[in-house]
């Protein structure tokens, strides 16, 4: 089986309250410090999804956003 690779993104609120939000890999190990600072953060809707869905099918449905966002972005 191949590897899916995943990172996960913490944010903490002044609240206190925290969320774990999981997705493509967006900051690599080598990436530089100065390449991964964050300029604008977008939130999506909440989503419900099939409590069966397959981890693989999860990162197909967060890849096609992401390119309707980038292509929006442009």
């Amino acid at each position: 089986m191949k590897p899916i690779p995943l990172q996960l993104v913490t944010l903490s609120l002044e609240n206190g309250q925290q969320g774990v939000f999981v997705g493509v890999p967006l900051v690599a190990d080598q990436t530089p410090d100065e390449d991964g600072h964050v300029e604008d953060i977008w939130f999506s809707n909440i989503q419900e999804v099939p409590a069966h869905m397959k981890l693989v099918d999860l990162i197909r449905m967060i890849q096609s956003q992401l390119c309707r966002c980038q292509s929006t972005l442009q």
